[in-house]
């Protein structure tokens, strides 16, 4: 039988409802529900518990609820830049969708999805996409790259595109 404890920074409140874990700080709310097998999960004190037989499942959801906490206090963030060499690419966030307009020249309208609480900001030819879970900011940097992804084109030659910085 294996244990681990995980205490609650200053700031941040650890909530427990089933098998969903709620990690609430100043920069917003965090929620996961662990469906595993055979991991008991606890909060006694103030202090995330979790034991059970399988050690990579419960340090998994060791670095999950950590990686909560982590967000809820802090925050996540990723910086992508526009490039283009062809046709000026405008870009514009519309509720929960990022709009991305005359991409190579094209009439229609290309469009990313926006994730639950993540923030995409526009700052002239970069974009800043932030919030308080690591899988909704990376999931939103994803759905902007795939929705200007280059098909049909020597990728040496057309280069516009939308790049986490990093790449």
């Amino acid at each position: 039988m294996r244990y681990v404890s995980v205490v609650a920074p200053q700031g941040v409140s650890i909530s427990l409802d089933g098998r969903t874990v709620t990690a609430k700080g100043p920069k917003g709310q965090v929620k996961t529900e662990f469906k595993v097998v055979g991991v008991n999960m606890s909060i006694k004190d103030g202090k995330f518990e979790v034991d059970g037989d399988n050690a990579g499942s419960i340090n998994t959801i060791k670095r999950r609820v950590l990686m909560m906490m982590e967000g809820a206090l802090n925050g996540f963030s990723r910086k992508m830049v526009i490039r283009y060499a062809h046709f000026p690419v405008k870009v514009s966030v519309k509720g929960s969708t990022l709009m991305i307009d005359n991409f190579y020249g094209e009439k229609k309208h290309r469009q990313a999805k926006i994730v639950n609480d993540t923030k995409v900001k526009v700052a002239g030819q970069e974009l800043i996409v932030d919030g308080p879970s690591l899988d909704d900011v990376t999931q939103t940097v994803a759905n902007i790259r795939q929705a200007t992804k280059t098909r049909e084109k020597d990728k040496r030659v057309f280069q516009d595109g939308i790049y986490a910085v990093g790449e």
